[in-house]
């Protein structure tokens, strides 16, 4: 589907007097995401919501990444949204590449970025996230509503933390390696809770497959955990890492279920 197809003409006229910095460029079709249509047109990003790409674990809210952008692209973390209009948004193009592309491709910028993002003050308006053991639990049951899989794991009982910025979507294909560092897209459903849940989303095996093709080295998993700044973030994360893993195992076999045969393939990958 193209840009010019789907964007109607009011639209773009309404985009574009809100970004007078808006130039003129070829129309391309950015690949990585698997939500929402994106397209590099000039010196922007255009992004058109598909509301029905919503998951139980993965809301897809304009409003939400309309905040974030607003909050985080001062910080360096996201980049700057110039004009919105309904469910299209208009953001700065962000030259580079996204994390993963080489099978030795270093985690650590990675964990910098996440480590300054949740050592941001949190903002109203964004959801709460679960925060701590018995919260994690009764999400991934929400998450895994009837479907057949194996039991919860047993974890230690982890009390919740002082809830921070998440991005909530940390995986590979929303991370762009900038010449100035890496920075997060994809905001389309952020909210505050326990850092960890990010560490647990970029290291998770299905995750990872699904965005690059393969899984973390031993090496890269390390390499990732040592660089983050926070070791109790850390100690968190591998206490809850078993419950995220679930969690995720279960968003896998919902995407399956409705006739994703890559989900399907992911979900193999955290047997």
């Amino acid at each position: 589907m193209t840009l010019t197809a789907l964007l109607p003409p009011e639209t773009l006229r309404d985009l574009r007097a809100q970004d007078s910095g808006w130039t003129a460029g070829p129309q391309v079709a950015l690949s990585g995401g698997r939500t929402n249509h994106v397209w590099r047109f000039g010196n922007r990003v255009v992004k058109h919501y598909r509301p029905e790409s919503a998951t139980p674990l993965f809301p897809n809210d304009p409003a939400a990444e309309v905040r974030a952008l607003r909050r985080f692209a001062p910080e360096g973390l996201a980049p700057a949204v110039r004009a919105v209009s309904g469910d299209w948004l208009v953001i700065d193009h962000i030259p580079g590449a996204v994390w993963g592309q080489t099978a030795d491709q270093d985690p650590a910028p990675v964990a910098h970025v996440l480590g300054r993002l949740h050592r941001l003050g949190i903002s109203d308006g964004f959801r709460a996230l679960p925060n701590g053991t018995a919260a994690l639990r009764a999400d991934a049951l929400r998450v895994a509503a009837a479907l057949p899989l194996p039991p919860l794991p047993d974890v230690p009982d982890v009390p919740p933390t002082a809830p921070c910025p998440v991005h909530a979507d940390a995986v590979p294909g929303n991370i762009l390696l900038s010449p100035e560092g890496p920075v997060l897209i994809d905001w389309q459903c952020p909210g505050t809770g326990d850092p960890a849940e990010d560490l647990a989303t970029f290291l998770s095996p299905a995750m990872q497959w699904l965005y690059t093709g393969r899984v973390l080295t031993a090496y890269q998993r390390a390499r990732f955990l040592n660089a983050y700044p926070d070791g109790r973030t850390v100690a968190r994360f591998t206490a809850l890492e078993p419950l995220y893993d679930w969690r995720i195992a279960a968003h896998c076999a919902w995407r399956a279920a409705k006739g994703d045969a890559d989900y399907a393939k992911a979900l193999q990958e955290m047997a």
